[in-house]
């Protein structure tokens, strides 16, 4: 009798010391299960500013550029935010790793379709339609280029995908391009008075960033081609 109240005893306080214990530490692989985590959630709203951007462009006065130009700008510094926070919490996520280059390239791709559609009310560019389009072209193809090659090197050996990592010319071309778009959404239209060499200085840097944009594509080949060939 005596040992089946100490056993009864015992379990009991075992059941009260479970309960009293914290829950264990999330692990990695519950965390990557998440799907709507502050990161995500950032990365959506510029999946979803996309429809908005494109009304607004088309909008007539300086109230539809500072509004085109505001979204922008907001699109490229959540762009930096998510990345940010899901590394600092720990808040990473498969869809979120998915969506991000998604969005950023659905994005800077409708953005550039749209100035191409506008020749620039600055100075002498319009005259020159094509202006823009060369480079849209150039940006454009090396993305679609690039996701095609990131999910082949996915497929296979861990080297490849290590071959398409994003360096630091990948991450110069990124900021040459947000700072060009920005700068000929905000000047796209003179009838607020932008300057002609504001104008101008972003189409010289769009020029860059499509520079930077087909060398680093010929980097990453030249990667694959050395991993490919031991």
């Amino acid at each position: 009798m005596g040992s089946d109240l100490k056993d009864c005893d015992g379990s009991n306080n075992e059941v009260l010391l479970q309960k009293d214990r914290p829950p264990p530490p999330m692990q990695d692989s519950e965390q990557q299960s998440k799907v709507l985590t502050l990161p995500t959630i950032l990365t959506l709203g510029r999946v979803a500013a996309v429809p908005i951007l494109i009304a607004t462009f088309y909008m007539d006065g300086w109230r539809g550029t500072a509004t085109t130009t505001g979204i922008f700008i907001a699109a490229a510094v959540t762009d930096w935010l998510d990345g940010y926070l899901a590394r600092k919490m720990k808040l990473k996520s498969t869809f979120g790793a998915f969506l991000d280059p998604v969005a950023d390239k659905l994005m800077v791709a409708t953005t550039l379709v749209l100035l191409c559609t506008r020749p620039l009310e600055v100075a002498n560019f319009g005259l020159a339609p094509w202006l823009l389009t060369i480079p849209s072209v150039v940006i454009i193809g090396r993305e679609i280029t690039m996701s095609a090659v990131r999910e082949w090197a996915a497929s296979q050996d861990s080297k490849l995908l290590e071959a398409v990592a994003v360096n630091s010319l990948g991450k110069w071309k990124t900021a040459t391009q947000m700072t060009a778009l920005t700068i000929l959404l905000a000047t796209r239209d003179s009838s607020h008075g932008g300057p002609a060499i504001l104008a101008g200085s972003g189409v010289v840097l769009l020029y860059i960033s499509a520079w930077l944009a087909l060398w680093s594509l010929i980097v990453y080949m030249r990667k694959i081609g050395k991993v490919l060939l031991k």
